[in-house]
């Protein structure tokens, strides 16, 4: 593997050449060598001929699709990095090219162009860390057995591969932490996928885990949790409805109180499913934890364990109460959709019940304070934007995968790529942008 990233090598991968071309001179200014292939079996080969550290392959080819390609090169090379590149949401596709070709990351099209350079980036630097782990590793195990055949009298000796040892052993350790940077990067692709399942571009539940992670983030701030169960309440939030990727598709969208007794029951065993689908990660045993309990009630009529009280663990309370407020809103919990007053009336008139009053309390006055200024949203098209603006709503393509993020503002380079994808799609775009009122 290249000693930096700047002189790697990467393999561009599509049957598209005007994609190719536009990834070309994307990444020609950052110093990579460059290979391109218009097709799997073209990119096999030039993988037989030359040294490869990164391949970014487009899922949809002819004769052979990324997945297979991607695991081809994971069996031949399993030490180059593989970036998936796709165009639909297809979640099968893309669980196939993960398990398979267990890939770093996947990455939508249109794509951000700082964004696939960060992202190119990052994995080449995981890379060289995994590849300088391996070596210390190597080295730790070579001074071990080095250690073994030392003469017993050599105490002096002994002492000084000792001090080696520790010393790599913690560059071990620093490499370990680096690592640690891309678990973010993992949690948003699992997210992705729960989202793909439960709801497209025009569902309610779009978004659903994103906005529960993002309000039950504040809450915890507000309540002065430590910086890592905030972390953790976070993760748990975009991950919480994970266990129900194996619920039939009828039963996704419906109110909770119009279900039968059968299907309650079915639903009901989503906290215990992602629970289980979590614990499988050692990093997640805190996340699947309050993931298993954030249906419980305050009084103790919840599940799956019917926990009352502080035995519910707060990160759980927590969730308990976004969760709600969010499902509310969307009509997934009650009857209707309701308005963000009477979804805070159901809060309150709840306290003790469901909910711990503690965390409503301070729900509410979170709420109060972020509307002080009130913030409207006006819908444009994108003749209509101008850089500078902001979204007031996440943007999502008609296939379900995000385009721009709540909050983002727009640039001219932004309102350019929209303006392609528009024509290249024939399919006029709505942004809602925010406006505020003093």
């Amino acid at each position: 593997m290249s000693e930096t990233s700047a002189s790697a090598t990467l393999l561009l991968v599509d049957d598209e050449p005007g994609i190719l071309s536009a990834l070309r001179r994307l990444f020609r200014p950052h110093g990579y060598q460059l290979l391109l292939a218009e097709s799997g079996a073209a990119g096999l080969a030039e993988l037989e001929k030359t040294p490869v550290d990164l391949v970014i392959s487009d899922m949809r080819m002819p004769e052979m699709d990324g997945a297979a390609f991607l695991k081809q090169v994971r069996e031949r090379w399993p030490n180059t990095a593989r970036i998936l590149l796709t165009g639909y949401a297809d979640i099968t596709s893309t669980v196939a090219a993960i398990n398979e070709g267990e890939i770093s990351r996947y990455i939508s099209k249109p794509w951000d162009d700082d964004e696939i350079v960060g992202i190119v980036r990052d994995t080449l630097e995981r890379q060289r860390l995994e590849s300088e782990n391996r070596r210390l590793a190597a080295l730790i195990q070579a001074q071990n057995e080095e250690l073994k055949d030392l003469n017993a009298g050599l105490e002096q000796k002994v002492a000084e591969r000792t001090a080696e040892l520790q010393q790599a052993l913690g560059f071990v350790e620093q490499a370990h932490g680096e690592l640690k940077k891309s678990f973010l990067a993992s949690v948003q692709v699992f997210s992705s996928l729960a989202e793909l399942r439960t709801g497209g571009a025009g569902s309610p539940l779009a978004g659903h885990g994103r906005r529960v992670a993002d309000l039950a983030r504040g809450l915890a701030q507000r309540l002065g949790l430590a910086d890592g169960e905030i972390q953790t309440i976070m993760l748990a939030g975009l991950l919480h409805d994970i266990g129900k990727l194996g619920l039939p598709d009828d039963l996704l969208g419906k109110p909770f109180n119009l279900l039968s007794q059968d299907h309650r029951a079915l639903v009901m065993k989503h906290p215990v499913i992602g629970q289980n689908i979590l614990m499988a990660v050692e990093r997640f045993k805190d996340v699947a934890q309050l993931v298993r309990h954030h249906h419980e009630c305050f009084d103790g009529s919840g599940f799956p364990d019917r926990l009352a009280g502080t035995a519910i663990p707060m990160g759980s309370r927590i969730l308990a109460v976004a969760n709600d407020y969010d499902a509310l809103q969307i009509g997934t919990l009650v009857q209707r959709p309701l308005k963000a007053a009477e979804a805070q009336a159901f809060l309150a008139d709840n306290r003790g019940k469901r909910y711990d009053p503690q965390v409503v309390e301070a729900f509410l006055h979170q709420l109060a304070e972020s509307h002080k200024r009130r913030i409207s949203e006006m819908p444009l098209r994108v003749s209509g934007l101008k850089p500078g603006m902001v979204l007031s709503r996440d943007l999502t393509h008609r296939d379900s995968y995000l385009l721009l993020a709540k909050g983002a503002t727009l640039t001219a380079e932004i309102i350019g790529r929209l303006h392609v994808l528009e024509q290249n799609e024939q399919q006029p775009l709505t942004l809602y942008i925010r406006q505020e009122e003093k």
